[in-house]
């Protein structure tokens, strides 16, 4: 009788890391073929698989080649990093006519030591459920996890990282003449600059956001918290009904001076990562002086923000995982993009202008299960960029794919079938 082929999994984009490379050559190990297909200059510094394809091509001749490749290589399996950048759409979309398992990665929905490791999609492409009694039927199914910290990342490995993928990108350009960044981000030169300016002065900053936030809970002033999302980042572009992200400060400010109460205070807090090439407080400021609330809103660069969370009346977000850190803290939640915390019982449903002043707490049993079946189904423990936590995420993320149990569906069957065994 013939044997069965191997399975087959491919490697397209992933973080500047050496996750995607470690995960390749454990999968190796254990039998499997592997390949990682570089587009960029930046994908081949931080890919060192076991087998390896450059894609020098346009992105128009991309559909033609990767289902080329899937079908002449026995493909299986591919794993990437998001699904919503242009060239993982299409190979996405080849894969799926042909019934290749898709498995996408990224950062976690729980901070700081959880990466996301899903069948198909994450955010609105999540296949995780939306109706409050299956999720309540994935949590019955699942074990409590452990929530506390178990693993530090590294943010200057991370830094460093990033900045030889996109000056790699840069100034190696002639290697892959053709490829299209296929997400949307200001010229690395700039942008680094920029960054390091603010990393410059990112403690007096904190110092100030943490005097400011102690003082404003002294005086027990009620106040919103609506923390900003990086305006590239694909939670806006592809799963927000909002072009930028001043359009959603538009919306949220307006709404907020029409119908919060008058006591009621609105503090933004910009993100950490935010490059800073807009002058977001100056911004937020000008339009909240058209609906002449500019004195009721306060503006924070830097804080602890679970201490931000905990004080305020609410959260309002777009779909930023510090939604899912407000409903672990009990706070009431209004999400105005697609999320996989928006689930009746979690976040407000009455749309935003009657959240100001009718938005009640999350439902906590319904939290402590969404937690469960979230650590269970879509995350596995571990990091992308030091050590012991990305040893771990490697054989936590080998794990489910030796054994099938990337998903929803999946991760639960494999579960009861080990619970079965002991």
């Amino acid at each position: 009788m013939k044997s069965m082929a191997a399975p087959h999994v491919v490697f397209l984009q992933g973080l500047p890391s050496s996750f995607f490379t470690r995960l390749a050559q454990r999968l190796a190990q254990s039998g499997w073929r592997t390949t990682g297909i570089n587009l960029c200059a930046g994908d081949q510094l931080f890919w060192q698989g076991p087998s390896t394809v450059n894609y020098r091509g346009s992105l128009d001749g991309w559909p033609a080649f990767i289902g080329d490749f899937y079908d002449r290589e026995g493909v299986t399996d591919i794993v990437l990093l998001g699904e919503r950048r242009s060239y993982h759409q299409l190979a996405i979309s080849a894969a799926h006519r042909r019934n290749i398992r898709v498995t996408v990665t990224d950062f976690g929905y729980l901070r700081p030591d959880w990466m996301a490791f899903e069948r198909d999609g994450m955010g609105g492409d999540s296949h995780f459920p939306k109706d409050p009694d299956a999720i309540r039927d994935l949590a019955g199914n699942t074990p409590t996890p452990d929530l506390s910290r178990q693993y530090t990342d590294s943010f200057w490995t991370m830094a460093i990282g990033d900045m030889a993928y996109h000056f790699g990108n840069f100034f190696l350009f002639f290697l892959f003449p053709f490829y299209r960044r296929p997400y949307k981000r200001d010229h690395p030169l700039v942008h680094y600059i920029a960054i390091g300016k603010r990393l410059l002065l990112a403690g007096r900053r904190q110092q100030e956001a943490m005097l400011r936030i102690r003082d404003g809970h002294q005086r027990s002033i009620p106040y919103f918290l609506f923390p900003l999302q990086l305006e590239n980042d694909f939670q806006i572009v592809a799963y927000s009904p909002f072009e930028c992200m001043e359009e959603a400060i538009v919306r949220i400010v307006r709404s907020f001076a029409l119908n919060a109460e008058p006591e009621v205070r609105l503090w933004v807090k910009v993100h950490p990562l935010d490059p800073g090439m807009k002058n977001w407080k100056k911004r937020i400021l000008q339009h909240a002086d058209q609906y002449a609330v500019a004195h009721r809103i306060d503006y924070f660069d830097g804080g602890d923000l679970d201490a931000m969370i905990g004080g305020s009346i609410g959260v309002v977000t777009i779909n930023s995982t510090v939604g899912i850190r407000a409903l672990q803290l009990n706070r009431p939640v209004m999400a105005l993009g697609q999320a996989i915390y928006q689930v009746p019982g979690l976040t407000y449903q009455d749309g935003l202008d009657r959240y100001w002043t009718g938005a009640q707490p999350p439902d906590a049993g319904l939290v402590n299960d969404f937690i469960s079946a979230v650590c269970n189904t879509l995350q596995i423990r571990g990091v992308f960029y030091s050590e012991p936590g990305l040893s771990a995420a490697i054989n936590a993320a080998a794990d489910r794919l030796l054994t099938d149990r990337v998903g929803v569906a999946a991760a639960i069957r494999g579960d009861d079938h080990e619970r079965s065994d002991s």
